[in-house]
């Protein structure tokens, strides 16, 4: 028979994640004759005479037949669906729905979505929040959309269209031929987008039928479930109940769990198994519950479901782990060999450098290990939890070699006012933040910043490339020293320089510069100044009108190409040459 498909909620910040759950909760609510929705652990789910009623004529006139029982919704906030393995890899969903404020269009964090929506071939549709936020529009409570936009003004609807077509535009960028979902021709191909208000409810109705007829037929084979079988599911967060100790949320998306089942699953030291003693799920609307308590006890549970485990040994649970019932010893060993294949393809502990990464789950560390990958950045390792000391330990280490990359990057785990000092006495960085791009993006400007700061000490301290030309009739004086007019050719001239001429041969060090009679330390290319040169002599050294270059040796040229070469124009790089062929005795 068909389950229930897991859906999960992706958007950047604040384009309404949380208020389109909200809203779907309320609609189905206001449905409560046809069944509601249920709060699960971690999930809500919604039947599907929920939907039925609240879509009843619009089925009816597309011809659209349900037969899914309902839609499990996670809600993790901190834990999003995707960051949650399952034991053929990619994401504990089925499908997801990716929230885009159809003013603000596609921002960072829906970009980082898609990528991993992309990477587990988790199917998405679009819902184009806050329609009624658009210039001009007027808000119609609960509507269908089409429905809606009739009801609005051309000006309305023309900025909607224009809205959604630079949406259009993005998404086409990344590889989407995508359309609205009333305009949609074919469905294998394209992405649906549903506009619609978490406010007003608008279009929620049109997503919720999306969102269960697409499942439907495109995900069948997917959701035939054995309801009588052993059940599979994963870990979302381990949790510490008062009264019971150390418990594990879960969401079982297949088979049926039983209490005092055999579980096995991922733990920070490999694969453990437990009798299940408890399965808890909170109690739903107007049901009783014994006094001082906060769930009910079940006996089974079928997918797809949210609920809480109690059962002895679940204190290294890893979040993001597999969880699979064994029924039977030789079951246990091969998931035992499959949870563990997975779980050291992810955490990982390398004798090379790279940078230190804690993440919340292992699904997370996943999604963590392909974006640092993509962008060039090397791992050295990959855990599950709090920062500990060990990290800043191996950090350092790395720093010793590279400093660049000597950092912790943590997702989503508390880091401890000891950790912060202990990497601040060992002058290392912990990026930290709940969002994987701005924990990559404070990195990444942090690495910036360092090599900026770390060029200009170096340019600070190394002779540049520069050329001169000696001006005609300005000898100040001939020799001893030697004190002459210049011109900067190109690339920049610093005090202390050596000078050569066209031939390789050593004029001398420039003692002083001065512009106006004051003191100059650097100059750039149209500047005219006067410098001296101990060891010249004006006339016999050189002449008016030569060219002279500053003297670079092979040691000078690496610190300037690997420390400074962002802080070089091409020019520069090219005079650098143009210097090194002379000094070799080659021209160029």
């Amino acid at each position: 028979m068909l389950r229930s498909p897991v859906v999960c909620i992706l958007a950047h910040v604040d384009h309404g994640k949380t208020s389109i759950l909200d809203r779907i909760r309320g609609t189905a609510v206001a449905a409560k004759e046809a069944g509601g929705i249920t709060q699960m652990i971690g999930a809500y789910y919604l039947p599907i005479a929920s939907i039925t009623a609240l879509c009843g004529d619009a089925m009816a006139k597309k011809g659209i037949s349900l037969r899914l029982p309902g839609l499990l919704f996670i809600d993790t906030p901190g834990h999003e669906a995707f960051t949650s393995m399952r034991e053929r890899g990619g994401s504990i969903a089925d499908i997801a729905i990716l929230v885009i404020d159809v003013n603000q269009g596609i921002q960072p964090q829906t970009v980082e979505s898609i990528k991993i929506l992309k990477q587990n071939k988790t199917p998405f549709i679009v819902a184009l929040n806050k329609i009624d936020m658009i210039d001009g529009w007027k808000a119609q409570q609960g509507l269908f959309f089409i429905d809606s936009l009739d009801r609005q003004s051309a000006h309305a609807q023309e900025k909607l269209d224009e809205r959604l077509y630079t949406i259009l535009g993005k998404l086409s960028e990344m590889g989407f031929e995508s359309e609205r979902f009333d305009r949609v021709t074919d469905f294998t191909k394209q992405l649906v987008l549903v506009p619609c208000s978490a406010k007003s409810g608008e279009g929620i109705p049109d997503l919720l039928l999306f969102l269960a007829g697409l499942s439907q037929r495109f995900l069948e084979k997917s959701l035939e479930s054995e309801v009588d079988g052993p059940a599979k599911g994963s870990i979302i967060e381990l949790k510490d109940e008062k009264g019971l100790g150390t418990t594990i949320d879960i969401i079982i998306y297949d088979g049926t769990l039983v209490k005092n089942s055999t579980i096995v699953f991922g733990t920070q030291n490999g694969v453990a198994s437990a009798k299940v003693r408890a399965i808890l799920r909170p109690p739903h609307p107007g049901e009783k519950v014994n006094a001082g308590e906060k769930f009910i006890y079940m006996d089974a549970v079928h997918a797809a479901a949210g609920v809480k485990i109690y059962a002895p040994g679940l204190e290294a649970a890893l979040p993001g782990s597999p969880i699979m019932v064994a029924d039977k010893e030789s079951d246990a060993a091969s998931y035992s060999e499959e949870i563990t294949s997975q779980i050291k393809g992810i955490l990982v502990a390398h004798e090379s450098a790279g940078v230190v990464v804690r993440t919340d789950t292992l699904g997370s560390a996943e999604a963590f290990s392909r974006i640092l990958a993509a962008a060039g950045i090397p791992v050295k390792s990959m855990h599950i939890g709090p920062i500990a000391k060990k990290d800043i330990i191996d950090a350092h280490a790395v720093a010793e070699s590279d400093k660049y990359i000597g950092a912790v990057l943590a997702f989503n785990v508390p880091v401890t006012s000891e950790m912060n000092e202990a990497a601040a006495d060992a002058r290392i960085p912990i990026f930290s933040s709940p969002v994987i791009y701005h924990t990559l993006e404070e990195y990444q400007k942090w690495v910036l910043a360092e090599k900026h700061r770390d060029s200009e000490a170096a340019l600070c301290q190394i002779v540049l490339p520069a050329k001169i030309k000696v001006l005609p009739n300005c000898f100040f004086r001939l020799s001893k020293p030697a004190v002459f007019g210049v011109e900067v050719m190109q690339g920049r001239l610093r005090s202390k320089a050596t000078l050569m001429d066209g031939n390789g041969n050593v004029i001398g060090v420039i003692k002083q510069m001065q512009n106006d009679a004051k003191p100059v330390d650097i100059a750039s290319p149209g500047t005219q100044l006067a410098i001296s040169v101990d060891e010249a002599f004006c006339g016999k050294s050189f002449k008016a009108g030569d060219t002279l270059l500053t003297v670079i040796d092979k040691k000078q040229s690496e610190i300037i190409r690997t420390q400074c070469k962002d802080d070089m124009s091409e020019d520069e790089l090219r005079l650098l040459d143009n210097i090194l062929a002379i000094t070799a005795g080659r021209m160029i």
